[in-house]
């Protein structure tokens, strides 16, 4: 086993019991009991093993303007304000977005993250989900396959460099930088790919896959970003 799964096999992802509210993160498994929302203060449990009780943004299809199929993010909680700050640096180099931020990712609105974004935060369309469940619903109804970046549990997943160019939209998702992508939303994810690693670990700094994933899919494969006013 390696070093990150085995952080991640003490990580538990909480969700809180309010409807209202439903925000959804990561923490230790030693930490667990006893723990609050950190967003309301409410009862939390490990839901979500159902689709989000929550009708998608958009329940019509798109109809996609652009020749490429386009190319979004979906970021679930994400520890490092510097780490969102940078994906969104990437997402501006490459021109892709709108980023799908979700749980405790921090937002544009937090101060720190400027630092890090240089700007990029003005330029890259953003949304904020509570749950990223919830936020893969959304894309799921617009359209959006989810492509995750994480090592499985088990042997070598494909490599991103052997993934067939997507048919139509596509949303890749980034997972915690300890606890890895919420096990809930990998299996809501269509396919799982990870990033050649010939040294002795096994994963990326979060924002370095991210610059990586992000340059290959927009253009290694030639993957747009969406026609203005497409956000789901």
């Amino acid at each position: 086993m390696n070093d990150k799964r085995a952080k991640m096999d003490a990580y538990l992802f909480l969700q809180c019991a309010d409807a209202t509210c439903r925000f959804r993160f990561p923490t230790p498994a030693a930490e667990a009991e006893g723990l609050r929302c950190p967003r309301c203060r409410g009862a939390v449990g490990r839901g979500g093993d159902a689709w989000p009780a929550l009708p998608p943004a958009s329940d019509e299809p798109v109809n996609w303007s652009d020749s490429a199929p386009p190319l979004v993010a979906l970021l679930d909680n994400i520890r490092s304000v510097h780490n969102v700050g940078s994906m969104f640096r990437t997402a501006d180099g490459a021109g892709i977005g709108p980023l799908y931020l979700a749980g405790i990712t921090a937002t544009p609105e937090h101060p720190r993250l400027t630092k890090a974004a240089l700007g990029a935060q003005s330029t890259v369309g953003w949304r904020y989900y509570a749950n990223s469940l919830d936020a893969a619903a959304a894309l799921r109804g617009a359209g959006y396959a989810l492509w995750a970046l994480e090592p499985p549990p088990d042997g070598r997943p494909p490599s991103l460099y052997e993934a067939a160019p997507p048919a139509g939209p596509l949303a890749l998702v980034i997972g915690n930088e300890r606890a890895g992508i919420d096990p809930a939303l990998l299996a809501r994810c269509d396919a799982v790919f990870s990033l050649p690693m010939r040294g002795g670990k096994s994963s990326l700094n979060a924002a370095v896959a991210f610059g990586i994933a992000v340059y290959h899919l927009r253009f290694g494969q030639g993957i747009a970003a969406p026609p203005v006013g497409s956000t789901p």
